[in-house]
């Protein structure tokens, strides 16, 4: 009896599996998911060519603000890696302070740049093509020199209200926000260790407002760097694709500027001016973070197409992938063999970062070997850029942001400027054609390049210079000598990163 229970209960089993899928026109594969009924259209079911045109186009922009948000929350989790990278390679009695500046740049930086930055930043760039078009920040604060047009800032878009308050307009907000992020985040670690936590509080708004924006808007707010082309015949006037000079060597001159002006950690360098190593005390921290931020480059890198849509995302996917592994080669090799005889893992981690610095300018104009020549030169120049600036320049870079950023976003806009192949572009910048570097026919943008790296050098470092001494009257940039000795942790802090843990000898002191 229980056997024919039993056979009834399989039998009804199998008809569950097998037949009310069929019934009920279940589509495993989606091949029959999405017809003419979902497409908007005034009868039902049969949509006319104009409603169907309306749709794809509706589609295509959905796609691209998709791509654009997806990739700007991959770049806002750099922050992550930005942290785990600077605590990592600093003193575990200034653990909590580092990592306190890192979480706190992010809602300061934002909120700066939501007042006022992203106005004078892209206040004036007229129409955003890939997120539909729409062109309300339309108004660019001009001066007119030798005939010519020359765009200094806008002036639309503060607070995101009026007119600002548009889906295209909040997209490209979110997306050029992170990127500011990661520009203003880039000192904390130049100045770690002796940096004032008031002043870093101050710091942070006025890179949102004012210090990143001007020079951002020359580049990539239709400025005058950006019309370089169009007003004298100079390529495509100065192309930075994803930020080597807007974001990355923006945050180099900063540091150097400010580490200038706050002076060394106490021990770093000996009476005779020789420098004495002060190592980091998480070195898996770093390379934990430094994984993160190359996770977080490919939407810092493809994102900037801004559009989904746009198949160029696989090449510049892949040269950013290359040059990162080119640039962790060479500078483990560099060091390997010619300069500590061991395989430093700091410099790996550096060395990987410098080659994502370098390709972030050209990695859509450029081909695979390109790339991880980017890389290579990139995996050396910050090696031999850390000690220079180190011995050398006397400055004390506890992260070697300088080195990274700095450095190697120059080394990447001139990159570009050698190497564009003429395979993309199209009327960047307004101008016809690709566009295309000097060993590719055109010497005119590598001119180009240089104008913009002089420029950002100039109005960045000025302004940074202003900035910094103006904080330093008002509140001082540096902590007492006593607090630097015990650690900022307790002092500025208020909390020590490691309760209850005993720290070692070069924890608890500076190296004398």
């Amino acid at each position: 009896m229980h056997r024919k229970w039993f056979g009834l209960l399989f039998i009804i089993i199998l008809l569950s599996v097998a037949i009310v899928p069929i019934l009920s026109a279940a589509d495993p594969s989606g091949a029959n998911t999405g017809t003419a009924n979902d497409i908007s259209s005034a009868t039902a079911g049969k949509p006319t060519l104009e409603e169907v045109a309306a749709q794809v186009g509706h589609n295509k922009v959905a796609i691209n603000f998709v791509w654009v948000l997806i990739t700007g929350f991959l770049v806002m989790f750099m922050q992550a890696g930005f942290a785990l990278v600077e605590v990592g390679m600093t003193r575990a009695k200034n653990a909590a302070h580092t990592a306190a500046m890192n979480l706190l740049v992010y809602p300061l930086g934002m909120l700066a740049f939501y007042v006022c930055g992203f106005a004078l930043m892209f206040g004036g760039i007229g129409s955003i093509g890939a997120l539909g078009g729409y062109g309300g920040l339309n108004h660019e604060v001009t001066i007119n020199l030798f005939g010519k047009s020359f765009g200094l800032f806008g002036t639309k878009g503060f607070f995101l209200s009026g007119l600002s308050y548009d889906v295209a307009v909040f997209g490209l907000f979110l997306f050029q926000m992170v990127f500011m992020d990661t520009t203003a985040t880039i000192p904390t670690g130049a100045l770690a260790e002796r940096w004032k936590f008031i002043s870093f509080f101050i710091y942070a708004l006025f890179v949102g407002t004012i210090i990143y924006p001007i020079y951002g808007n020359w580049v990539w707010g239709g400025g005058w760097l950006a019309m370089l082309g169009q007003n004298f015949g100079l390529g495509h006037g100065h192309v930075d694709f994803a930020g080597s000079s807007v974001v990355h060597m923006t945050g180099g001159v900063i540091s150097v500027i400010a580490a200038k002006i706050i002076g060394p950690r106490l021990g770093k360098y000996n009476r005779d001016g020789t420098a004495n190593p002060i190592p980091g005390h998480n070195i898996p921290f770093a390379v934990i973070g430094t994984f993160i931020l190359a996770f977080g480059w490919f939407g810092f890198n493809a994102g900037s197409t801004l559009a989904g849509t746009d198949l160029r995302i696989s090449v510049i996917a892949v040269n950013t992938m290359l040059a990162s592994a080119a640039g962790a080669f060479a500078s483990t090799v560099w060091m390997w063999l010619l300069r500590t005889k061991k395989p430093d893992p700091s410099m790996m981690c550096n060395g990987m970062l410098a080659g994502l610095v370098a390709i972030t300018a050209p990695c859509a104009f450029v081909n695979s070997v390109t790339a991880c020549i980017i890389g290579l030169i990139a995996g050396i120049l910050v090696v031999e850029s850390v000690y220079f600036v180190d011995g050398k320049l006397k400055i004390d870079d506890p992260v070697g942001a300088i080195s990274v950023h700095g450095v190697n976003g120059l080394w990447g806009c001139l990159a570009l400027g050698l190497f564009a192949d003429g395979t993309y572009g199209d009327g960047w910048n307004g101008v016809a054609g690709t566009v295309t570097g000097l060993f590719y026919g055109d010497g005119m943008q590598l001119i180009a390049q240089i104008i913009g790296i002089l420029s950002n050098i100039v109005y960045v470092g000025l302004i940074s210079f202003l900035v910094f001494k103006l904080i330093d009257l008002v509140v001082g940039n540096r902590v007492e000598p006593e607090a630097e000795i015990q650690g900022l942790d307790i002092p500025e802090m208020g909390v020590s990163a490691y309760t209850g843990v005993k720290m070692d000898k070069h924890s608890e002191t500076p190296i004398v």
